[in-house]
């Protein structure tokens, strides 16, 4: 029998195996769909501040909490569900983040073109592939302009960098470094 060949991957992908079957599988790979993108940009704001592993470990209790987070089921949660999510040692438990998401899902409803529409929207028509991590932005024009019209719209807890960070994990841009099995072509 021959040798596993071990496969090059960016340079924080291999610390945890939540972290390899992510980048493996999910980050930087194009996503559509407006839950899907609302659970993205959902988690993305429950990160702030945190790990992203944190996140990915507490994802299925997050998914059960937000009611898979179908935007008419998260925007229809009130005081008592806000409660009960304060008390949900599954997920991050921050006010703050969770009455933003509960506002985020009823803007979603008050769009008038699909979230995710909106969001590709902002990706960049050429976007240089990074050569080490040093060399992948934290912000970039398209992520600020995305952030200024999500807030426009109504959005909470969307900054630059949390936009950036969102284009990344939904393939919006291409940011696995030169070399990476993952890397588009």
């Amino acid at each position: 029998m021959g040798e596993a060949v071990e496969r090059v991957r960016c340079a924080w992908a291999g610390s945890a195996p939540e972290y390899v079957a992510y980048h493996d599988d999910e980050w930087g790979r194009p996503l559509r769909g407006v839950t899907a993108m609302f659970e993205r940009i959902s988690l993305e704001a429950f990160q702030s501040g945190l790990s992203w592993l944190v996140i990915l470990r507490k994802r299925p209790s997050f998914r059960a909490a937000f009611a898979g987070f179908d935007p008419a089921a998260v925007a229809a949660f009130g005081e008592r569900d806000v409660t009960r999510l304060l008390a949900d040692a599954g997920i991050v438990r921050n006010r703050a983040k969770i009455e933003a998401t509960v506002h985020n899902a009823r803007a979603v409803l008050d769009l008038d073109v699909p979230l995710d529409d909106l969001l590709w929207s902002f990706a960049p028509a050429e976007h240089p592939r990074p050569v080490t991590l040093a060399d992948v932005p934290a912000v970039t024009p398209e992520s600020t302009a995305m952030a200024r019209e999500l807030k426009r719209r109504g959005f909470r807890f969307v900054g630059p960098t949390t936009c950036y960070a969102l284009m990344q994990a939904a393939g919006l841009v291409d940011d696995h470094v030169a070399g990476c099995w993952r890397a588009r072509r």
